[in-house]
């Protein structure tokens, strides 16, 4: 199954999962892990990873990943971001959460990509097509990882933030890293798996991660919200081990 999962595109299993979610919900339906994000339950979550295949990481009817779920649970407990009137612009939006947050009548929500079905303006992330100063929240989530030019897409990123508003990035980040590891030089699908832990990254973060989104003039910082979570629901959640919720103010 997970070398199944890992081998189709994301955006064929984002169809997928929208024409079979009733059947998959009622094949792995239980109690022992719940979606904080919709209030599902299953018996099981579904393995998942490129390099190392990670236990009960992918929702079967959501599609949420441990990120997904633990970033949601610091939008609702940690913020007020749910609640309020926004405009928000959310960038290669993932299914669970494009889900929730269509249905939100008092946010102003757009939705931008190059390839994903779920976007409503297809942009490069590097050269957005909207204006200074648009948006209150910004999120652009395992995207930077891709991108060669991650520091002009920070500054796009900055640029059509509001004053003051809210840019929720994250990334695949080593704690134990200091400073982020790239080389434009590695080409081959292959090594970049080997090098960067999957095909189409073109680097491994490190903590500087902050000092980088900082160089653009954000104020960024690593919030470690796990540690307020009871051990109960990291486990009933399915949660990350070790993440921070990585969180820009312009």
């Amino acid at each position: 199954m997970r070398r199944i999962l890992n081998i189709i595109p994301r955006p064929w299993l984002i169809l997928m999962s929208i024409w079979f979610r009733p059947l998959i919900k009622w094949y792995y339906k239980g109690s022992k892990f719940t979606d904080p994000i919709d209030g599902s339950s299953y018996r099981k979550f579904l393995p998942y990873g490129y390099q190392t295949s990670r236990a009960n990481a992918l929702c079967p009817g959501t599609l949420s990943l441990e990120r997904h779920r633990l970033l949601w649970l610091y939008l609702k407990r940690k913020t007020t971001f749910l609640k309020d009137p926004l405009k928000v612009l959310h960038i290669a939006p993932e299914q669970v959460f494009f889900c929730k947050f269509k249905s939100f009548t008092h946010w102003n929500y757009t939705t931008t990509d190059l390839h994903s079905p779920l976007a409503d303006i297809k942009a490069d992330i590097c050269d957005l097509p909207f204006e200074n100063n648009t948006y209150d929240l910004i999120l652009c989530n395992h995207v930077l990882e891709h991108i060669s030019n991650d520091h002009k897409a920070m500054e796009e990123l900055f640029r059509v933030l509001k004053i003051g508003g809210t840019l929720i990035a994250q990334v695949p980040l080593e704690e134990n890293r200091s400073k982020t590891f790239e080389d434009n030089n590695i080409k081959d699908k292959t090594k970049r798996k080997e090098t960067f832990g999957q095909y189409d990254h073109v680097r491994v973060y490190g903590t500087d991660y902050y000092k980088r989104l900082e160089s653009v003039g954000f104020k960024a910082q690593g919030i470690n919200f796990l540690k307020e979570i009871s051990r109960k629901e990291i486990e009933s959640y399915s949660l990350p081990k070790n993440e921070r919720i990585p969180l820009a103010i312009k």
